[in-house]
């Protein structure tokens, strides 16, 4: 097994997708090229999967166990940056960028698929390798339509990875979430002749508002509500506005506290309409749920990350990780999390070093994290498990310039390639370990402990892009 044989194809797959910048179900060339490269290397390429025109899986192998390793490709709006440049640049008449490393993250499950099948076809190994393109993580919870939808029906466990900026196996959970709009209808007047015919919109858009910070006081301290105004009436003060929306994302620690959260927003905004005499739609776009940590899987995991080491770096990709690490607040303390074995290994290191370049061991734990991840869907369904590389300098957060303008250096093209060789490590031992696949599946059924699977988007909500 040799990464090496494909590292100069997968870089270029990178840098690829990393131009295209694709946001999410609009990834029609960034599928395009990745069932190419599939095809080229002999996997059997279906395109189109439960509704989504840029979701895809390659196969190759047949019989039991099936593994999937899970790729992600979608962009972000609003994260436009030119590669390698130290200070917020965007790039003239583009909004696009991937602040979320997911140009890496399709890479290098692609390159852990090579892998993997060059192994199974060397030694004569039973069972597949299925390699599924997943759309629409950062909006539309590609993964969470497949989930619903049956994909996973026939296969036996799954690993994926996230671009970082720590080598280290990802533990415990994240946490559930919606995402709806708010569409509040008014009607409108002129806002100083004849203020009392209005019924504004705005004002129950800010209602809302006002009414969910409130609630926010009698959340838990676990759950999450953002906000972001799409539409506030207009740019005509002396117009009472008839039309307002607002988006909400909704997180809670599991689906159906998510759900009960949920419902009180709704209530806030039907409220908020009933004060202001406007009506309110709901529209629903996305749910994710939260994540089914699998420790068998993560100490396989650990232990070809153990095999596998962390990559070296040059001189001048030190200098280079520098320069971007110096446009930082950068506290180590920080970057501590339950999840460390060592948290001192991890402070040592970002004293001397910009970028991490050791493997830290890991603490399997059940404590979720703020944040969420559509990977949580499949883990409901099989045995899931993920790790994390580094690819970007010490002090770079995700959804930030910094990722956008590091995402196609040999750093993350280091980390990408890690990340290829870790995962195919773990896969591999579970071919040749079929007892840990039993293993990893019983400790799923034992975690579920009799609960199913219901997604949180509704049956009739179909893959959508809310313009």
């Amino acid at each position: 097994m040799s990464i090496e044989n494909y590292q100069q194809e997968l870089i270029q797959l990178q840098q690829t997708l990393w131009d295209y910048a694709e946001t999410g179900f609009r990834e029609v060339r960034s599928c395009a090229v990745m069932t190419d490269f599939l095809r080229r290397h002999g996997f059997e390429v279906t395109v189109g999967l439960c509704g989504m025109d840029t979701a895809f899986v390659g196969v190759w192998g047949s019989g039991k166990p099936v593994i999937c390793l899970l790729a992600e490709y979608d962009a972000l709006y609003g994260m436009s940056q030119e590669a390698d440049v130290p200070h917020y640049q965007p790039i003239p008449d583009q909004d696009t960028g991937h602040g979320c490393g997911h140009h890496l993250l399709a890479a290098g499950s692609i390159g852990a698929a090579l892998l993997v099948k060059d192994v199974l076809q060397a030694q004569g190994l039973p069972g597949t390798i299925k390699i599924v393109g997943c759309p629409a993580e950062e909006s539309g919870s590609g993964k969470a339509y497949l989930a619903r939808d049956g994909f996973f029906h026939d296969a036996d466990m799954a690993i994926t990875w996230h671009p970082s900026t720590i080598n280290i196996v990802s533990t415990g959970s994240h946490q559930s979430c919606i995402q709806c709009y708010f569409r509040f209808h008014g009607v409108a007047s002129h806002a100083a002749g004849n203020p009392e015919a209005g019924r504004s919109a705005l004002d129950a858009a800010e209602l809302m508002s006002v009414g969910v910070n409130y609630l926010r006081e009698h959340m838990d301290s676990r759950e999450r509500v953002h906000y972001a105004y799409i539409h506030a009436g207009g740019q005509s003060p002396n117009v009472v506005q008839a039309e307002a929306e607002v988006k909400y994302l909704v997180r809670s620690t599991t689906n159906a506290r998510c759900q009960k959260l949920y419902e009180r927003v709704i209530r806030v905004a039907e409220g908020a309409a009933l004060m202001t005499g406007t009506t309110v739609e709901v529209i629903f776009d996305e749910g994710l749920s939260n994540v089914i940590p699998n420790f068998t899987l993560e100490r396989v995991l650990e232990q070809s990350f153990l095999n596998i080491g962390a990559p070296q770096y040059t001189p001048q990709e030190r200098a280079y990780a520098q320069r971007f690490r110096d446009t930082c607040e950068c506290d180590p303390q920080d970057e501590i999390t339950p999840a460390i074995r060592d948290p001192q290994q991890l402070i040592d290191n970002m004293k001397t070093s910009p970028i991490c370049d050791l493997v830290l061991r890991h603490n399997s734990t059940e404590e979720c994290a703020m944040g969420s991840t559509d990977v949580g869907d499949v883990s409901w369904v099989i045995p899931t498990a993920q790790i994390n590389t580094a690819c970007y300098s010490y002090g770079a957060g995700g959804h930030s310039w910094q990722w956008v303008a590091q995402g196609k250096s040999s750093l993350a093209s280091k980390g990408m390639l890690l990340a290829a060789e870790v995962m195919a490590d773990a896969v591999i031992t579970c071919f040749t370990h079929p007892e840990l696949i039993a293993q990893a599946q019983d400790e799923f059924r034992q975690r579920l402990n009799g609960q199913t699977y219901v997604s949180l988007i509704p049956k009739e909500v179909s893959p959508h892009i809310i313009e």
